[in-house]
């Protein structure tokens, strides 16, 4: 008897800690390892670990049969058992559509009825719920021409995440956490979050400033980075700007070329055609 009990407390110790994101379906482990058993000789009950609750039924099975006669309404067919598991002992439970409320700490307690009823088996799990962060939107400062020194704003939008995250600013050219000057976390109708923070800083002329939104219980890290343009970009540009201009200078010099040429051949041929007029004329005087 006192090695039963032991076995137990031990097992009633454990913290199996399950995390499903938020809309999703969850299953709640609870495995037995012992003997074939037979389902008209058990009870299976799931409920909330929280005693002060005023209902604590989230499913029960008797005697090979689902019994809603306790169900807490939160938990009406939004439960069910593998049917074609419970013999092999696997009394885990499928929780649909979780939600921030299904947020707990939940006992598995399974019962064996022969000539007396005795407890052969029971589990804590705890549901832990999350949802991903959108991919983190950065905005930085629009500089005209050469502005360091002076203070700068960025900003960093995420959303639609859960539970309230964490957020870094980095400075990537030596990897320094920045302070944020501003925080602000908004909660939304359906449970989940948006989160918005400012950056301001001195401007350099080679800026590279990271915005990290972590997500723990997802173990996610979202990034969005930016990076300050260079002057060469603008040499480029300038560049094929010059190499547009020289070569638009070339085509219309070729243009006043042949112009020149084709007006020389008309004054030629003008000239020429004037010359022999002159000289019948002059026959016809002598």
């Amino acid at each position: 008897f006192s090695l039963s009990l032991l076995y137990l407390v031990v097992i009633a110790l454990e913290e199996k800690i399950i995390v499903s994101k938020l809309g999703d379906n969850a299953t709640l482990s609870c495995i037995y390892q012992g003997r074939e058993l037979h389902l008209k000789n058990l009870r299976v009950y799931w409920q909330i670990a929280d005693d002060q609750e005023e209902c604590s039924v989230v499913h029960a099975m008797i005697s090979g049969q689902d019994n809603e006669s306790e169900q807490c309404i939160h938990f009406k067919n939004r439960t069910q058992l593998f049917w074609d598991r419970l013999e092999n002992g696997d009394f885990s439970l499928l929780l649909l559509n979780v939600s921030q409320s299904d947020e707990r700490r939940y006992k598995c307690v399974v019962l064996q009825k022969t000539e007396y009823t005795r407890v052969i088996h029971q589990a804590e799990v705890v549901l832990s719920l999350a949802a991903s962060y959108s991919q983190p939107i950065l905005s930085g400062p629009v500089r005209n021409g050469d502005s360091t020194g002076e203070e700068v704003t960025f900003s960093c939008r995420s959303g639609n995440g859960y539970p309230k995250p964490n957020v870094y600013w980095i400075n990537k050219t030596d990897n320094s956490h920045l302070p944020p000057s501003e925080l602000k976390i908004t909660p939304h109708a359906d449970g989940t979050y948006s989160v918005f923070s400012t950056l301001k800083v001195k401007a350099t002329s080679t800026m590279q400033i990271e915005c990290s939104v972590e997500n723990k219980i997802l173990q996610e890290n979202l990034s969005a980075n930016y990076t300050q343009q260079k002057q060469s970009g603008s040499s480029i540009e300038s560049n094929k700007n010059l190499e547009k201009n020289g070569k638009g200078a070339q085509a219309a010099s070729i243009i006043s070329i042949v112009i020149v040429i084709g007006l020389l051949a008309v004054f030629t041929c003008w000239l020429w055609r004037r010359r022999p007029s002159k000289l019948v004329s002059y026959t016809g005087n002598e």
